[in-house]
């Protein structure tokens, strides 16, 4: 049986901001608008590995920080291939997966913690 995916662990998130609700919810709305992943796929796409590294690093923090674990795990492999200049023409796909599921599911839970 697989392994159900975490896309945004709650429960962490939170607690990296002292259970701020509101906080967290703010946050969540920032990266919903950021333009880092289509930074990303724009420069994977150019053959920029240096500026797509660099996109890429900072996606997988901005992940990090908010308990986005799915996409972190796909960010921080991708992120690996890119430095090792290893990247498949299909490297941005199981990001992107992560990155649209991980939005899709940002709303319900903003919805939460906005009051």
């Amino acid at each position: 049986m697989a392994e159900e995916k975490i896309y945004i662990n709650t429960e962490e998130g939170l607690k990296r901001l002292m259970n701020n609700g509101k906080l967290y919810a703010r946050l969540l709305g920032k990266f919903r608008a950021d333009t880092t992943f289509a930074d990303l796929a724009a420069n994977l796409s150019a053959g920029d590995l240096e500026k797509a590294r660099i996109s890429a690093h900072t996606l997988k923090g901005m992940a990090a920080s908010l308990s986005l674990t799915e996409l972190f795990e796909q960010v921080r492999d991708l992120e690996g291939r890119i430095k090792e200049r290893a990247v498949e023409e299909d490297a941005l796909d199981k990001v992107k997966n992560a990155y649209d599921e991980t939005i899709a599911r940002l709303d319900e839970v903003i919805a939460n913690y906005v009051t």
